[in-house]
């Protein structure tokens, strides 16, 4: 008697606490639909767009009257036999790697040295952050003036110590590292930023604990602080990737790509194709742009592969 007038009890219970188990349920959906439509509206959308730009031919007469021919894979197979493709592909890698490399370097080296928390530390930090407050025109007019041939500040200090006149800007064999120079002042304040938040969850006392066992600066950085940051040094360098992949205005504004494509890279040659000529050709412009998204989705799988072998190990 005793158990079947508890059933029903426990079934009301039961139905008063159906409610309540799925409302978290809905409560996370409320949460992640903005997000959702965020990325379809921002992301998604934009991607799809683009991927139908590169297998049209999209002409100024063809947005009007909304009537594009469609070539299929014809615009990837003429970018990758443009004789611009190999130039624009190594001129990428050249200044991706060589910016990231030296930001991260350099940014890391001033992290260590801001962290030991001297005195005027703090405005010191705080004046290496000026580059990446500036807007990118001023900063890339700023370096066109200073690595000007005739009359540059760059040049002039150079002929104090008798070295002759450089072409930073206009000459086929400076003009890449002339634009690299210049991302690469823009990028340190990033990395400083990020390395020495970092820094800030190292324990101090495992370097108490080295200095005890008798260990050296060297030692303490190469054997605690550099494997400690390695998380962080990833995401660091993958950020910086994918930002400088994407490096049109600095590039645009010193040289234009020029001379005779010396410092085009993928985004030059893709902003030039499409805005550059006066002759818009969107849909070459849009298949070297995706070219740009597999090249940084590959290095978001190789970044998310070694994160995932590393929490395994």
């Amino acid at each position: 008697m005793t158990s079947v007038r508890t059933r029903p009890a426990t079934v009301r219970r039961a139905a008063h606490q159906a409610p309540r188990r799925r409302s978290p349920r809905w409560t996370a959906l409320a949460f992640l639909t903005p997000l959702v439509l965020y990325l379809i509206a921002f992301y998604a959308y934009p991607l799809y767009r683009n991927i139908d730009l590169s297998v049209h031919d999209y002409t100024p007469r063809a947005f009007v009257q909304g009537d594009p021919e469609f070539t299929g894979l014809d615009n990837y197979v003429n970018i990758l036999s443009d004789d611009t493709f190999l130039r624009a592909l190594s001129n990428t890698a050249l200044f991706t790697l060589g910016s990231i490399a030296v930001q991260y370097a350099l940014g890391l080296a001033l992290a260590v040295f801001f962290h030991r928390h001297f005195r005027l530390s703090v405005a010191l930090r705080a004046m290496f952050l000026v580059p990446w407050l500036l807007p990118l025109i001023v900063s890339a007019s700023t370096w066109s003036w200073m690595l000007n041939s005739e009359n540059g500040i760059v040049n002039a200090a150079l002929q104090a110590f008798g070295i002759g006149q450089i072409n930073w800007l206009t000459s086929p064999d400076t003009s890449l590292l002339a634009v690299t120079i210049a991302n690469i002042w823009l990028g340190i304040p990033f990395n400083l930023v990020i390395l020495y938040a970092g820094l800030q969850t190292i324990s101090a006392d495992l370097y108490e604990a080295a200095g005890l066992d008798g260990a050296n600066a060297w030692q303490r950085f190469w054997r605690i602080t550099f494997p400690l940051l390695r998380p962080v040094s990833a995401i660091t360098l993958l950020l910086g990737l994918i930002y400088t992949l994407k490096v049109v205005d600095i590039i645009w504004i010193m040289t234009k790509g020029g001379p005779a494509d010396a410092s085009t890279t993928l985004a030059i040659w893709s902003y030039r194709e499409a805005f550059g000529t006066g002759q818009p050709d969107f849909s070459p412009a849009a298949a070297v742009g995706n070219l740009l998204i597999l090249i940084a989705f590959a290095a978001g799988l190789v970044h998310v592969r070694l994160q995932r072998r590393e929490e395994r190990g």
